[in-house]
């Protein structure tokens, strides 16, 4: 009977075969301590749980289609609220020369025309607050002017009192 040998000798005749089996046999040893640790350390169940990926995947579909269903409401309301800011009645039919207004000047007018102001009597109605965040809207350089006057000058432009008005703005400083 032959018996399958293998040769394990190095030319210089020394055997290999046993230092590489021990350097193989530590490593796999030293790693297995490792993994051990580490698993201690981090987590993990040492029971051989698996982890339940489908509770998971259903959680975050569950998740998805939630903000899914919120993004299309926020855009429901949002077409709902462009409709109702884009739909102001504009009436131009009747351009007032808003530079008569102490604190208006040209750039001013500009921007409170572009927001559908255009006569006496349509800025005397138009409430403080929204001028204010027409001048805001068009950058720091608007932000210093105070519309507070700019309804009541306009009243009196409506209702063709030139002569208060003009006394009225003598005592004004810009518009306040």
């Amino acid at each position: 009977m032959l018996l399958l040998q293998i040769n394990t000798t190095a030319c210089d005749g020394s055997d290999l075969f046993w230092p590489w089996l021990m350097w193989i046999l530590g490593a796999f040893i030293l790693g297995a301590i490792l993994g051990w640790i580490l698993k201690q350390l981090f987590g993990g169940s040492g029971d051989g749980d698996s982890i339940d990926y489908s509770g998971k995947i259903k959680s975050l579909e569950t998740d998805l289609a939630a903000c899914r269903k919120e993004k299309a409401s926020l855009a429901t309301a949002a077409t709902a609220a462009a409709a109702i800011v884009a739909t102001p009645k504009i009436d131009d039919s009747v351009k007032d020369d808003y530079t008569k207004i102490e604190g208006i000047g040209p750039k001013i007018k500009e921007l409170l025309n572009k927001d559908g102001l255009w006569s006496f009597k349509q800025l005397s109605e138009a409430s403080t607050d929204r001028m204010q965040k027409i001048l805001d809207a068009a950058g720091p350089a608007y932000k210093v002017h105070n519309p507070k006057t700019w309804a009541e000058q306009a009243l009196m432009a409506h209702e063709g009192r030139w002569d208060e008005l003009k006394k009225w703005q003598d005592e004004l400083l810009g518009g306040l």
